[in-house]
Formats: structure tokens, sequence, C-alpha cells
């Protein structure tokens, strides 16, 4: 049985749900989404309205459901995006761990989506991207799927160092902790990042930018669209480089250029990008890994970061 509908969680989630719209609610059908994100997720539909709801059994689940919220409020109040509204506080406490809830989107179809839904999409993206702020990082961390991300800015303030120190080391502990990434590849990647710290290599990460404010986890499937637009879902928001959410788009799916062109219509993008798209999806990849290193999606990404580090060495 999904961890949604075991009959102590789904009453949680009605009871909820009951006292946001203000009379009765029950769950009538379920849709499961677990393909398309890293916690146990789905629709729960009622007569009245329809939740989404997503599962954690993580001891500190509820602080981590409330910190992802505040993404979401950070990106609609600051670049005037849509997000989807909580149902109550957004969060219900469970006696192990915690399901967040929001009001379900009315969307179309991952697999129906049109080229103006995906030039919808990089719109949105580029609308975030105009918020600029003073540093790369953000005043509170924050998670990357299921794995903590640490957001505290770099005495430098340079990007290249941000992500090296804050993204890719961190991320590479991850997959090593895991056990899954093979020790040559560890090693390839610590000196990478290694000769990033040391300013050996300030030229790989492109000009300068300032720093952006970004979705965080910007891959096709954390953005739903609507007939009307774009909505954001699935945040981890700082500030940093653009091409840090450009090279996410299509790293799990593939995408159409329709999304790119949409992006273009708002923001330009550096003819460079292209080069660069590997390097910055490194940390993505090493968080497949640490995450679902054993299955063959994620054999898939360490071959991904072996093709990388060959391109970039």
């Amino acid at each position: 049985m999904h961890p949604l509908l075991v009959e102590a969680v789904r009453g949680r989630i009605e009871a909820a749900t009951s006292r946001h719209v203000g009379s009765a609610w029950q769950v009538e059908r379920f849709t499961d989404l677990d393909d398309r994100a890293s916690h146990p997720c789905g629709l729960l539909h009622g007569s009245s309205m329809s939740v989404f709801a997503k599962y954690s059994d993580a001891v500190d689940a509820v602080d981590q459901f409330t910190i992802e919220l505040a993404g979401l409020t950070l990106l609609r109040e600051q670049a005037g995006i849509d997000t989807p509204r909580a149902v109550g506080s957004g969060v219900v406490d469970l006696d192990c761990g915690a399901v967040m809830v929001m009001e379900a989107v009315d969307e179309v179809a991952p697999h129906d989506r049109t080229d103006a839904d995906w030039r919808a999409i990089g719109r949105t993206l580029a609308k975030v991207h105009q918020v600029r702020g003073d540093r790369h990082g953000l005043a509170f961390d924050n998670c990357f799927g299921p794995l903590p991300q640490d957001n505290r800015a770099v005495a430098s303030n340079r990007w290249i160092d941000f992500y090296a120190q804050r993204r890719l080391l961190p991320r590479l502990r991850d997959a090593v902790h895991s056990g899954y990434l093979p020790g040559g590849l560890a090693d390839r990647v610590d000196r990478l990042a290694s000769n990033i710290v040391s300013g050996r290599l300030d030229f790989i990460g492109g000009p300068e930018p300032v720093p952006a404010l970004l979705h965080g986890d910007a891959q096709a499937n954390n953005f739903v669209s609507r007939p009307d637009g774009a909505v954001i879902i699935d945040a981890a928001p700082f500030y940093g480089h653009p091409e840090y959410d450009l090279a996410l788009l299509d790293c799990y799916v593939d995408v159409p250029q329709a999304v790119f062109d949409g992006y273009r219509e708002i923001a330009p993008i550096d003819p460079g990008f292209v080069g660069r798209r590997g390097l910055w999806r490194l940390h993505a990849s090493l968080a497949v890994v640490a995450h679902v290193g054993s299955t063959a999606f994620g054999q898939r990404f360490i071959r991904h970061i072996a093709g990388t580090l060959d391109a970039l060495e």
C-alpha cells in the first residue's frame, strides 16, 4: 500500500483538508506520482477538491517540509511566479515522519505539453532569474531532493568557489558514503573540486555572474504546466548562476528546444553555456548516485559523471 493511503496517514490528511475547506472531506481516488519525485507522493482526489501530498519518514521531516514551503513562498513573493498553496500550515506531523499537503494544480500532463507549454516553463524560469542578490547562497539551508543543501556564502563570493564548496564536494561525500561511486571517479571529482578551490581552474566557470535567484532543482518534472502558464514545485532556491538551473532542465528527461527559446524571450543564454552544462550537472549526477546508485537509473549517472570528467580534463 502506498504510504499516503495507510489509514493513519490518510486520516490525518483528510482532517487537515477538512479544516482547510471548512467541511468534511474524504479521499475518493488516488493518483500515484512517485515516478516524478524523490519522495513518495501523489494526488488525493475528493468531491470538492484535490490535494497533492508528499510523505517522508525522516526524523526531521517536519523541518524539511517547512523549509521547502518557505522556499516556495520566497520564489512566489520575490519573483511573482505561481506556486501551489499550502493546505493549512502545509505540514502534517505524523507519529513517524510527516506529510506536506498542498492544493492540487490542474495540469497539462507532461507527455501532452505543447511548445507553448514548454515556452511558458522557460519564461517562468527566466522571470525567477531576474531577481538579483548580493551574494551566492541563501540565509537558510534547504534540501536538494532528500539530501541537505548548504547555502552558506563563501568568503570569495565567487560562483565557481561556491559551486565547488557548497555543491560539488558535499554531493561527492554523499555519493562516496553510499558506496556506489567507484573510487577512481571519486578521486577525479575531488581533484577537480580541489583545483577549482585552489584557483588553478578559474576559467572553467566562464564569466562571473551576478547572483540570481534560482529554482535550485529546475528539472522539467519540477514545473507544472497549466493552460495559463507554468507553476513551480519542489524548489530548493538560493542565489547563484542561472546556468545552474538551465543545466538541470534536461538533466533527467529530454526537453524540446522550445523551453530554451521561451527563456530567451526574457533573458539571454551565454553561448559558452553548452560547454559548461556538464560541469553544472555534476552535483546532480552525484546526488542521483548517492540516492539510487544501485539502480539502472543510478548507474546511468555514473556513466554521465565519467563522461563529464573526460570532457573537462
